[in-house]
């Protein structure tokens, strides 16, 4: 009887020692409760507490906690957009009578706060505004919500604006724009580098033509420096300057008719090839320069006369 009495004596000790220690994690805090009214807050560690007459009323964790709140707002330009408001907050170590106590719900508090606030601040901005600005909607939303929710034992530690979506045909729209901007500025682009082609071109045309017709004067002004030479040779031969002229002449006529000859694809060219033919040629040459200074010397005769 004696042995049955202790072991139901240690069985108790047993239960009662197991009900009357609990353990806390780390960054956890546990609220006690004696006869359902706070009693204490126990941090992480091994912790006593008095069986059936303390309970745990609650854990809190002390970590930093995210909730993410979608919010479908309008903007100034009748846009409407959707934002994700990301809230990084915890626990004040020194209030967690506050949060445990003064706030049901804390998650659907600080939902309402991230909702006015954003649809306070959003109808004030352009779309291209709210893209550029999203840094300041998230700072109005911590400065609300730290305002807001200190008094309930809550720290916000940072808020971000992690998503900003517009409604698909609006999203079309932007990348046209942006597409046709490029495309205008590719355009333009294009543009100049045409019109640069078409001045260089010109220019090198330019300067070909230039060193061309330096080279036709150069070339001019060899051979006749040549028919210079040549014809004060024959003068030492005793052949006068009209005939030399004439010899001249029938030579070059015969050394073009073999310069056309050696070209297969030439084509048909008639041309008179007696030695009459290079006479011929020169006397009309002759005529054709003294008719053309006759001409000039009237011109001039005119002009001054007309001056008197």
């Amino acid at each position: 009887m004696d042995l049955l009495f202790n072991i139901l004596l240690a069985f108790a000790a047993i239960v009662f020692l197991s009900s009357a220690i609990f353990i806390v994690k780390q960054q956890t805090a546990a609220v006690i409760e004696r006869f359902g009214r706070f009693q204490s807050i126990r941090h992480s560690g091994l912790q006593l507490r008095i069986p059936i007459v303390d309970r745990i009323a609650g854990r809190l964790s002390l970590k930093i906690q995210q909730l993410d709140v979608v919010v479908e707002t309008k903007t100034k330009d009748d846009v409407f957009v959707k934002l994700k408001v990301s809230v990084q907050y915890k626990v004040i170590r020194d209030k967690v009578y506050d949060a445990f106590y003064k706030l049901d719900y804390p998650h659907d508090q600080i939902t309402s706060y991230v909702f006015d606030v954003v649809r306070a601040e959003v109808p004030k901005m352009r779309l291209d505004d709210v893209f550029v600005r999203k840094d300041d909607i998230a700072i109005a939303v911590k400065s609300e919500l730290n305002d807001a929710m200190l008094e309930y034992g809550y720290d916000i530690i940072k808020t971000l604006v992690t998503d900003i979506d517009p409604d698909q045909e609006v999203k079309n729209a932007m990348n046209q724009i942006n597409a046709s901007e490029r495309k205008k500025i590719a355009a333009q682009y294009d543009g100049d580098a045409a019109r640069i082609l078409i001045v260089e071109k010109a220019k090198a045309e330019a300067e070909s033509k230039r060193l061309q017709g330096q080279g036709i004067a150069d070339q001019r002004r060899e051979i006749a420096r040549g028919l210079e030479e040549s014809v004060e040779v024959l003068n030492k031969v005793g052949i006068n300057s009209q005939e030399a002229s004439a010899l001249i002449v029938v030579t070059q006529h015969y050394d073009t008719l073999q310069s056309i000859g050696e070209q297969t694809n030439s084509n048909l060219i008639l041309l008179p090839n007696s030695p009459q033919a290079g006479s011929d040629m020169l006397n009309n040459m002759v005529a054709s320069f003294t008719a053309s200074n006759q001409i000039g010397e009237a011109m001039k005769r005119g002009r001054e006369k007309g001056e008197k």
